[in-house]
């Protein structure tokens, strides 16, 4: 069962309102199909009114629901004969990233992702999603052998980081990064990244740098998180609420803004409720996004990769009367 959120409270003690007249009903042999209808369209409404016009710091807290469903979900869901590959050929395997091959539709595609645990002892051994560079190499070695075998390349996006510890400094984590940037930019394949839970920093980045980008309504993308950006600015990470409303970090603000191409609608309440539904809702923008791309040559794939980054940020400057 998964834990409620504290803004979902009005829409739980009415599920447990109507349960109550339920039980009643059977006990008592009592008649109240009215009055449970009555409720249900209650309900209804009160559903769509809440998680219709949720506040970015409310979608953070969907976005990390420790019960959100994982690239390894996804993956068991809409793809088929998956085999993991492991390790980055130069130190270890890193299992805060997942990836090898796999069909989609009948079609042979590599797919990579962000994996966080679920529960304490998974968490830890995934590193809480937070990739070392070894990661990153891995990542990048699949995807080039993508690009060999001519295989289209499906990123999922879910980490709060690239892990920032003393380790993985050392082994160049940095470099890691901005080489995975570099080398995505120009691969000859089709490539699509969902970002599905948070996204944050170049962490995510580096699975981002793609021909098209998809967020689920409540994940988030962004340069760092609330918290980090609260302590930066007022020295108060207490004050993430405001943070994640002035840094544009949800999916409807970064359509807006150009920089994703499209929103993935959720299931009520958030994919971690029905994980199958949203799994299935996710492979038709998948299937409509290779199929825009796979008609492409390979040219025509890095140009359009090159055009959509470089009109992120495009602005009109008018001059000073």
């Amino acid at each position: 069962m998964s834990k409620p959120l504290a803004f979902e409270e009005p829409i739980i003690k009415l599920r447990e309102k109507i349960e109550e007249l339920r039980e009643l009903a059977k006990t008592a042999d009592v008649d109240m199909s009215e009055e449970i209808q009555t409720l249900e369209d209650r309900l209804r409404q009160l559903e769509i009114q809440i998680y219709s016009h949720m506040e970015p710091w409310n979608r953070v807290q969907v976005a990390r629901h420790p019960e959100r469903p994982t690239t390894l979900d996804y993956i068991n869901h809409i793809f088929t004969d998956f085999i993991e590959l492991h390790g980055d050929r130069y130190f270890a395997d890193d299992e805060a990233i997942v990836g090898g091959i796999a069909s989609f539709e009948g079609q042979p595609v590599t797919v990579i992702g962000h994996q966080r645990g679920k529960g304490t002892k998974e968490n830890i051994r995934r590193n809480f999603g937070m990739p070392h560079p070894e990661g990153y190499r891995k990542a990048l070695r699949l995807m080039k052998q993508a690009e060999k075998f001519r295989r289209p390349i499906i990123c999922f996006i879910d980490t709060k980081g690239a892990y920032p510890g003393k380790a993985a400094e050392e082994r160049g984590q940095s470099e890691a990064i901005a080489k995975n940037l570099f080398e995505m930019a120009g691969l000859k394949v089709p490539t699509i990244s969902v970002v599905i839970g948070e996204g944050g920093s170049g962490g995510a980045l580096a699975l981002g740098v793609t021909n098209r980008i998809y967020m689920l309504e409540n994940s988030t993308y962004s340069v760092i998180s609330p918290e980090g950006a609260a302590s930066i600015l007022w020295k108060d990470a207490s004050l993430a609420k405001q943070a994640a409303e002035a840094m544009k970090i949800t999916a409807q603000d970064l359509k807006e803004m150009g920089i994703i191409d499209e929103i993935i609608p959720e299931v009520p309440g958030g994919a971690h409720r029905n994980p199958a539904e949203q799994a299935q809702i996710l492979k038709e923008y998948l299937k409509k996004g290779i199929e825009e791309l796979t008609v492409m040559s390979e040219e025509d794939i890095i140009q359009d990769r090159y055009e959509k980054f470089r009109q992120i940020g495009d602005y009109i400057e008018e001059k000073a009367h």
